[in-house]
């Protein structure tokens, strides 16, 4: 018997479709538009969310449905963990997959969904909605701080 939490005992591949859903930490980077170089596939984000993207609680407004309202949403799996290069640095996908911890304020962590907002972590109120900014704008928009962990880029 162990007293380790699934997420250090478990690879994402052994964990139960709850488990895997309980490691998003609610910080809403996923859903922020990228834009790729083509030259050099150097992927940059954007401020400009999903329309879908609630921008208080960095939750999706349709998580059961948005695929077929925003149909190029990624479906995160264990086999796109490794294939997806933008994922966040903080990403608890990454970090278990990585065999790596979670922060400190990821809520499984702390027992608190808010403390992923209150470390400066998530999207709250940083973002503009996609259906506020024509795509040929989104350039204008670019940030770094989802590269961020505790201030530094990482």
């Amino acid at each position: 018997m162990t007293d380790l939490p699934y997420w250090k005992t478990k690879t994402l591949a052994e964990m139960s479709p709850t488990e895997w859903e309980a490691l998003c930490d609610g910080c809403g980077l996923c859903c922020l538009n990228k834009l790729e170089d083509w030259d050099t596939g150097e992927v940059v984000f954007t401020s400009v969310a999903c329309r879908l993207l609630d921008g208080e609680s960095c939750r999706c407004k349709d998580y059961e449905n948005r695929q077929a309202t925003v149909p190029d949403c990624i479906q995160l799996t264990v086999e796109g963990v490794d294939e997806i290069g933008w994922l966040p640095p903080t990403c608890a996908y990454r970090l278990v997959d990585e065999g790596r911890d979670l922060y400190w304020w990821h809520y499984l962590v702390s027992g608190d969904p808010e403390t992923v907002h209150q470390a400066g972590i998530s999207a709250r109120g940083r973002t503009v909605s996609e259906d506020d900014v024509p795509v040929d704008d989104f350039e204008d928009y670019v940030v770094d701080w989802p590269l961020t962990v505790g201030g530094k880029a990482e």
